[in-house]
């Protein structure tokens, strides 16, 4: 959590800006969702799949997808008056992988984007925060044709520790993936006061 203007006058309100990432497997909308929420021009590191990526890029489910993210996915939204947030959207492949302990310093938390089809891509995602302690939320991208499940289904299949909130949401709606966020920042806010809380008790 960093202040934009850090040399604000005094008594100005300054601007807060908080880092969240955007994680998940491969094909499951974390390009999409940070493009339709970003209030700027969002920035995208995708290339062309390759016929020799095919062989280590698990594409069932996901035929259609050409492209790929190879670095991360940046974007901006400003939630209120003086509180932004600043998106980073990892890779989905296992052969990147090793970027993601650089993308999670000082990250506030996370989205751990799942498609129902494919809820097992999900789990090193899952995996990852939950040993770094890093809070996150796991929002299900409702894809067309898809069958819906009750967010207790998905956090039971996904074991989830008590309390991890599950959102059901559509990547490609600013308002769904900014209700997301929202809920991330809030639960995130309370996983780090209560921390704080234990450290000094």
């Amino acid at each position: 959590m960093v202040p934009e203007h850090p040399d604000a006058p005094a008594g100005e309100t300054t601007a807060l800006a908080l880092k969240i990432l955007v994680a998940g497997g491969f094909g499951v909308g974390k390009t999409t969702l940070v493009g339709a929420v970003s209030e700027i021009r969002p920035l995208r590191t995708e290339e062309m799949l390759s016929e020799a990526g095919r062989t280590v890029d698990d594409t069932d489910g996901v035929d259609h997808k050409v492209t790929t993210t190879v670095a991360m996915d940046f974007g901006r939204i400003t939630i209120r008056t003086g509180l932004s947030l600043y998106l980073f959207g990892t890779p989905g492949q296992d052969r990147f992988w090793f970027l993601w302990d650089e993308l999670a310093q000082g990250a506030l938390g996370a989205v751990v984007l799942a498609d129902t089809r494919r809820l097992e891509d999900c789990f090193p995602a899952v995996d990852y925060f939950e040993h770094r302690k890093i809070p996150f939320v796991v929002a299900v991208n409702c894809f067309s044709g898809a069958r819906r499940h009750d967010a207790r289904d998905v956090c039971r299949a996904l074991d989830l520790d008590p309390g991890t909130p599950v959102v059901l949401c559509d990547a490609r709606e600013r308002a769904s993936g900014k209700e997301v966020l929202i809920q991330l920042v809030e639960y995130a806010g309370r996983m780090h006061t209560a921390r704080l809380l234990d450290s000094v008790g």
